[in-house]
This record gives structure tokens, sequence and C-alpha cells, in this order.
């Protein structure tokens, strides 16, 4: 770590200090939270949207509350409700589909990435009716090939096909049923 006061050796006297004010809050400060002032902010957090344990957990941290704070803080918001998984997961599956056509494995992936219980997954993916899910895989496919016009080759365009839809998170056999179906040879 350099030294604050060799970076302002070169200025005049007034001007050194406030650069070492300047340093020394945005380096070394951090704010500081009681627990009753933290828990408000996660009340706030939680109630702006939908939040899952880990990323309570991780604001916590970056908060640089205690975990006996961060227990008793989870705990409150477990108790008013402003924290719970199965909602969460239901809201996040929900959400990814409708908004970013995300198919079941990517979503799976995602809320296995916040921890999020077997059990929860497996009512998050209840959310998203079947028929809905083929008609989106469906219209996406279908922009998804129309953006590919200019693809000359076939193999290429099969690839790039059965890649952009195994990256949004749709089933294999879904996909490659849908790339035989709509280009071939």
């Amino acid at each position: 770590m350099r030294n604050p006061l060799c970076l302002t050796a070169s200025l005049p006297k007034g001007e050194k200090i406030s650069k070492f004010i300047t340093y020394f809050c945005r380096v070394r400060a951090h704010k500081t939270y009681s627990v009753a002032e933290a828990t408000q902010r996660m009340e706030h957090y939680c109630a702006y949207q939908e939040r899952c344990h880990k990323e309570v957990e991780t604001k916590l941290k970056q908060m640089r509350m205690i975990p006996e704070a961060r227990d008793q803080i989870i705990y409150h918001l477990l108790q008013h409700n402003f924290l719970n998984e199965t909602r969460f997961s239901q809201a996040f599956a929900r959400g990814k589909f409708r908004t970013k056509k995300w198919g079941k494995n990517r979503i799976v992936n995602e809320l296995k990435l916040r921890n999020i219980s077997t059990y929860n997954i497996k009512l998050a993916l209840k959310e998203i009716l079947e028929a809905e899910y083929l008609e989106t895989f469906d219209k996406l496919s279908e922009k998804r090939l129309s953006q590919l016009v200019s693809e000359e080759n076939i193999q290429k365009k099969r690839k790039k096909l059965a890649d952009y839809l195994l990256y949004r998170g749709w089933e294999s056999h879904l996909v490659y049923d849908k790339v035989n179906q709509l280009i071939k040879y």
C-alpha cells in the first residue's frame, strides 16, 4: 500500500491535508451500522425484490456485520416474512423464464448457485406451465433461426442455433429435435 503522505509531497500544505483526509476516508474508513440500522436496511433490501439467504448474507458481510449480528438479522427477516426461499425460488423461475426466456436447466443451475434446496427448486419449476414452456421454446428457436439467415453453411447454422438454445438452458432433446425439424440437409 502506498503511503498517502508520499502522494502529497509536492502539494501545498492545505492541499496535502485535504488529499490525506480524502484518501483516508476512501480507503480506511467504512460506515458502521448498529444491529437496528442494519436490520432496517435489510428490510428495505428484501422488500424491494425477493432475495435468497445467500444474497442477504453477502450484503451483511459487505456491511461488515459480525456473525452474531448477521444471524440475528436473518432470524428477524425470516420471522417477519421478509426472507422466504420458497417465494424467492418461485419468483426467480417465473421471472427468468418470462423475461429472459431461460430454459429449465439454466434456471436450476442458477438456483443451485444460490444454495436453494432441491425441494424449493422443484416447487419453482412447477410455476412454469408446460404448454407455455414449449410455446416459448418454439418462438425463441424460430426467432433465432430468422437471425441466422445470412449464414450460408447449413452445419454452422445448425450449430449456432443449437449452441444458442443450449446456452439458454433448454433441454438437449428439445434442442436437437427442433434443429432437425427447422434445418434440413
